[in-house]
Formats: C-alpha cells, structure tokens, sequence
C-alpha cells in the first residue's frame, strides 16, 4: 500500500477540517434561508464562474447528468431537508457515511461488479451501527425523531448514484467534472423551492440578509463554496492524483469526527452515548468496506506519485463533491477490483 508522505498527510487532514467544519456552515446558512431555495443558491454561485471559466469536460451528457442529479440534486435536497427539519449538525455529518455502504451495493446491482468478504462484513457492520443510531433517534423523538435521519439516508443514497455517474463518465480531469457537476442542480433546485417554499420564502430571505442571521448565513455561503468546494476538492483532487484511492479515502472517515466535535464546542450538541458507541461501529464499518486487497508496499516521496491506482471506492467526503476516481480498464479486465464506497 503506498505510503503518504508527510505533506501530503497534512493536505489530508486540512481536507478533512475543512469539510467537517463544512457542517457547521450549511447550519449556519439553514437559520436564514429555506433549505431548497439555500441549495439552489450554494450551486448557482459555483456554476456562473465554472461556466464562464471552466472548460466543459469531454464525457458523455448522460454520466454528467447522473452525476448532477444524484450528488448534487438529491443529497443536497435530502440533506439540507433533513437538517432543516431537526437532524443534528453533527449526527448528518456521520448518517452521510451511508453514501459508502450504497455505493458498493449499487456497484453490484447495477455494474455487475463483485463484493469481497470484507466488504460484505463492513456493509454489515455499518447497517447495524445505522441501526442503533436509528433506535436511539426513536427513543429521544419517537418518529419525528426518525424522519430526518431517513431524510438523511436518502440524501446518502443520491450520493451513491452520483458516485457511479462519476466513475462511470472516465473524466480525464476529474476536478473539471466535479466544476461541472454544480451546473446541473441550481434551476431543479429553484423549482422545488418555488412548489415547497413558495415563491415569497427565498426572495424574502434576500431581502433581509443583511440583518444578523442574514449575514451570518453568507458566510455559511461563502465558507461552502471557496473552503468547502473549491480548496476541499481541488487539495482531494490532488492526493487522488498521486496516490491510490485506498490509501486516500479512508481518511475521508474522520470528517464525522470533525463534525460531531465542532457541533458539541460551537452549537452544544452532545450525542448521547447510544449515538456515539453506533457512531464508532458505522466508521469501523465503512472502513471495512472501503479497504480492498493491500498492495505491494511503496513509499513515495513529494516529488514521485504512486503507480496509478486500481482501486476505485468511488466515495470521497461528506460535505463536498465527491471526486471521480482515476479511470479503470474495461468492464471485466483483469485489473478490476470491486467497488468500495463523500463529503458538503
């Protein structure tokens, strides 16, 4: 398994601060805007300069689309949804994990693609932490308490069908893609908020943004769009670039960890202990299931990257765009490892 140098170690892990705290940004933007309309205003921010200053990346509509629509439209929708209607900034952070799980389940269903035993025992694993996260929610809010966790798992599942429109469009610049992939969901978005939230709700929240909440929530915004995507995701682009996505995507498991601590110092949220013992068991889970075959060891040092990598868990960060994973040979060559699954 190749070897991450120091620096890049440390690239990593501001990766991971930075979209752990992404959490507490989106919360920030929630107390003022409606979730829909918020959405489509966090994409439509990043899709006028990409348009104007992005080349468009040469893959095939249908994959961007895919991509657009799962990532971008139903996880942020679910997600923002869910967190508006009282799903825990710090738990959503953790509940998004659930994006791995699918992802491998969906590469099985719909690509034809294999599970090691592994895999099977961390999906395993992970459900059953869900599980004691879900019977904890029901205990402390009964079926109110539920639905957002619910919400949350769909916004997971979006993610997942994003993950397999991003691996199977083969980008040769994957960062381009992800650009790309903000130009899809604003007008859908916009749509949902004027048949939800009414036509008055986000127009309203523009009017007074330059009240407290107002003001707090633009620099949500702001912090979703440059640190959140923009550094997130070109600094990720760049150690999946260099290194396999085994030893990169792993790291992506202590955003939760992140998020859950930052939520308890800055908003008070203290998981109870049921939250906390299903917490671990759904990291040790995902870990699991993103760990494939170990390679040959290799270390590299700053100036020589990794042989380039065989492994694809499709799965990034749960906070900003997921980044497609170096292109692999055909479907049912001889180098195929099955699929192992985010983050903001």
């Amino acid at each position: 398994m190749c070897t991450m140098s120091t620096r890049d170690r440390m690239i990593g892990l501001t990766v991971v601060v930075l979209w752990g705290l992404n959490f507490l940004a989106i919360h920030a933007g929630l107390d003022h805007f409606p979730p829909f309309f918020f959405a489509a205003l966090r994409f439509a921010v990043m899709a006028v300069p990409v348009i104007l200053f992005v080349p468009r990346p040469q893959v095939p509509v249908r994959w961007l689309l895919l991509y657009g629509t799962g990532f971008g439209i139903v996880q942020f929708a679910f997600l923002f949804l869910a967190m508006a209607t009282g799903m825990p900034t710090g738990l959503a952070s953790l509940v998004l994990q659930s994006s791995a799980p699918f992802t491998v389940v969906l590469g099985v269903l719909l690509l034809g693609e294999r599970m090691t035993l592994r895999q099977v025992a961390g999906i395993a694993v992970a459900i059953g932490g869900m599980a004691l996260i879900a019977v904890d929610r029901i205990g402390h809010g009964a079926g109110a308490g539920l639905l957002p966790m619910l919400l949350t798992l769909v916004a997971g599942l979006g993610w997942a069908f994003g993950n397999l429109g991003s691996r199977l469009a083969k980008a040769p610049n994957p960062l381009h893609l992800t650009l790309w992939m903000c130009v899809i969901p604003p007008v859908p978005m916009y749509l949902l908020s004027l048949g939800i939230e009414g036509p008055g709700a986000g127009f309203h929240a523009l009017a007074t943004v330059g009240d407290h909440s107002g003001l707090i929530a633009l620099a949500g915004l702001a912090y979703v769009v440059v640190l959140g995507t923009a550094a997130g995701s070109g600094l990720w682009t760049f150690l999946m670039g260099r290194y396999p996505a085994s030893t990169v995507a792993p790291m992506s498991l202590m955003v939760p960890v992140v998020g859950i601590t930052a939520s308890w110092i800055v908003l008070r949220e203290t998981p109870s202990a049921l939250q906390l013992i299903g917490a671990a068991i759904v990291i040790v889970g995902c870990v699991a299931g993103l760990m494939g075959p170990r390679a040959k060891a290799h270390v590299v040092t700053d100036s020589s990257p990794c042989p380039t990598p065989t492994l694809d868990p499709g799965h990034v960060s749960p906070s900003a765009p997921a980044q497609p994973s170096p292109p692999l040979p055909e479907h049912g060559g001889p180098r195929r490892e099955p699929v192992a699954a985010r983050g903001r």
